[in-house]
């Protein structure tokens, strides 16, 4: 049966514009011939536009910074982004569908041994501004201090080119950086694991509960993990709250 209220709220003139972070390259991993994304991420969009019965456009960002602020603006129905409180401010957000370590690349001769060295004075981190591991050490970091650069490849050439302390980051990037930095350690462990999530005006109840439902069925019935092993991103992703 057509849900004819949450079409009215995600999708007014029939048209589902879903908001997508070019910069991830775990949920986006291609480009269709038409210049279309491809990935974990545009399947899940393309699999609410079909439930609703509705068409879909892209809207895509080249990172989760500027995709977050598309919200205020009105440029997106629903967001494909992680979860993180200070974009919770303005987006309501559904459970996370896969989760993602971020952790620390250091040097080979750092004397960092664990996550929890890394926080002290005088460090410096490159990271990727207004990422949501970006927006979670801000809140939680004491002593070190973050060097921010725009998106993940250019954090990764300021690591190594400004020779810094360390690079945050999700680990599957991570690992293929200390390809890049030969010597270079992932620290174990991890300081937050990234919520990739479905984001939607706050506005829009009946749009907020209808996609809340999808991604909780999609969990359950496998659907989430047969995007994951259909865009070859398995060992690096994993399901949220079965990882």
């Amino acid at each position: 049966m057509t849900d004819t209220k949450a079409i009215a709220d995600l999708a007014p003139n029939g048209v589902l514009r879903a908001a997508i972070n070019l910069s991830n390259p775990l949920l986006v991993t291609g480009k269709a011939a038409n210049g279309d994304p491809q990935g974990v991420s545009p399947d899940m969009a393309k699999a609410i536009a079909e439930k609703l019965g509705v068409r879909l456009q892209y809207v895509t960002y080249a990172s989760p910074g500027e995709l977050a602020d598309g919200m205020a603006k009105g440029e997106w129905d629903i967001g494909l982004i992680a979860v993180e409180p200070a974009r919770a401010e303005t987006i309501c957000f559904s459970p996370a569908y896969v989760e993602i370590e971020a952790t620390y690349l250091v040097p080979e001769n750092s004397r960092f041994q664990k996550i929890e060295d890394v926080d002290s004075k005088g460090t410096r981190i490159a990271i990727s501004a207004r990422s949501a591991y970006d927006l979670y050490l801000t809140r939680t970091l004491k002593h070190a201090e973050l060097i921010r650069a725009q998106g993940l490849s250019v954090a990764a050439k300021m690591y190594g080119e400004e020779k810094l302390d360390a690079l945050a980051g999700l680990r599957p990037a991570l690992l293929d950086d200390a390809k890049i930095y030969p010597g270079s350690r992932i620290l174990p462990g991890q300081f937050t694991a990234v919520q990739q999530a479905i984001g939607c005006n706050p506005k829009g109840k009946a749009g907020a509960e209808f996609i809340h439902g999808f991604v909780e069925a999609s969990k359950k019935n496998g659907f989430i993990a047969s995007l994951i092993e259909k865009h070859g991103v398995t060992s690096r992703l994993g399901v949220a709250g079965l990882v």
